[in-house]
């Protein structure tokens, strides 16, 4: 509920993926926030979706059943369907080793599994789709310093290159792990590194995938491969996330693309044939971040400042955008019994609601890594036998499906946190 004394309701520091999801998401389930939105990235009024035109190099992130439900709730997913290839099959196995389990959407009456979209796409639409509402932006712009108020904060910024302030009754943070604001906001994130790196790049194989994505445990690390390219029609481009330590990823940055071409051949093997490009490389070291109190009164973390995940289930963006949700559903009964967004129960309820799901999300998929990295022989034959169970018990591949598709973990639950009497 507005109140005049503020300068806005919510500052959302990071209009990225997820701080532009979220306040498309306040804008249309609670319209009554004010909500301003601190990005660094100057907005340009030319980018509108209709002119999107796909390149091959394009960043792309992998979208589970779960989070296609939470766009269609947003009114967003017509317009992301439009370039979000579909995953109808997935294939796990391990290199060099008889395991393997195979997921298909028609088993569970869906038309995909997952889908892939690019980020520029999703970051265009959701653009286009906050153009119309009365969320406000201060770009190119960033959050320097916050201090605690009376009942909210006060929110320092520098706005092309000049000071300035907003008093706000709650500060979200979204502008990742990497910009230090958590940290200059005294939050303490736990980190462990896998001593390994993901290199992404875009391939084409001479094989058409058939919206089929792989998953590949092999002895030095797990690599995917998913669909790309249009929705319509099987192609033949895929996205790569491929893990690889120091050494091996400095070699791989040093050959030629042909040579990059064979090493990856090597390594996946010949289920989509022969790969005949591989784009432009980037690359990141892997942490598992976790930050175990993401929330204080008047400040909450979400996305990957509050917590980053290894890709190998692609599961960090539908993570984040489960708890944009759940904050965005406190807020919204917060709103409705005329609390302050960044009321401590408020604030409470959100961590309690989403705990469960990523303390769960990030258990399957730090389970994948210890299970599937390099091991003896002994422990390799069990995990085979495991991957086997999966594609033939039907319950264990129901669960193993379940996370894949984000559906695993909870959904945003309405709280009523006006009182200890209240349940």
């Amino acid at each position: 509920m507005a109140n005049n004394r503020w300068d806005s309701d919510v500052v959302i520091a990071g209009g990225g993926l997820a701080g532009a999801t979220l306040a498309l998401a306040l804008a249309r389930m609670v319209p009554a926030l004010r909500v301003t939105v601190v990005e660094a990235f100057p907005l340009s009024p030319d980018a509108l979706p209709e002119d999107y035109q796909p390149s091959y190099d394009a960043r792309s992130t992998a979208l589970a059943w779960g989070s296609r439900l939470i766009f269609e709730e947003l009114g967003l997913w017509p317009q992301l369907a439009a370039h979000a290839t579909p995953i109808r099959h997935i294939h796990v196995s391990d290199r060099g080793r008889f395991g393997a389990t195979r997921l298909h959407a028609e088993e569970h009456q869906q038309d995909a599994l997952g889908y892939v979209a690019d980020n520029r796409w999703m970051g265009l639409c959701l653009m286009r789709a906050l153009s119309n509402t009365a969320v406000s932006w201060r770009a190119p712009a960033a959050v320097v310093h916050m201090e605690p108020l009376v009942n909210g904060v006060r929110v320092d910024l520098e706005h092309n290159g000049e000071p300035q302030s907003l008093t706000a009754r709650c500060l979200v943070v979204a502008d990742g792990g990497r910009s230090g604001l958590r940290e200059k906001l005294g939050f303490v994130a736990r980190t462990r590194d896998y001593g390994q790196n993901a290199l992404i790049a875009n391939v084409t194989t001479s094989d058409s995938h058939q919206f089929t994505a792989y998953e590949r445990f092999t002895d030095a690390g797990p690599m995917a491969l998913l669909p790309h390219g249009s929705p319509e029609k099987p192609g033949h481009q895929s996205a790569l996330v491929w893990t690889l330590d120091d050494r091996e990823l400095e070699r791989m940055l040093g050959l030629t693309e042909q040579q990059q071409c064979q090493a990856l051949q090597q390594r996946f093997g010949w289920r989509l044939g022969r790969f005949t490009r591989m784009g432009q490389c980037h690359h990141y070291p892997l942490k598992l971040t976790t930050i175990d109190q993401p929330v204080r009164s008047g400040v909450a973390l979400v996305g990957n400042a509050a917590h980053a995940l290894h890709p190998v289930a692609g599961q960090g963006f539908n993570l984040a955008l489960r708890g944009l949700m759940t904050l965005m559903e406190q807020f919204r009964l917060a709103s409705l019994q005329h609390q302050s967004p960044g009321d401590m129960r408020v604030l409470a309820a959100y961590h309690r609601h989403h705990q469960q799901d990523w303390q769960q999300t990030v258990r399957f998929s730090d389970s994948l890594i210890r299970i599937f990295g390099a091991a003896p022989a002994p422990l390799a034959v069990a995990r085979d036998a495991g991957l086997l169970g999966l594609d033939l018990v039907p319950g264990a591949k129901r669960w193993f499906a379940r996370n894949a598709m984000g559906v695993g973990g909870r959904r945003p639950v309405v709280a009523d946190h006006s009182s200890s009497e209240s349940r």
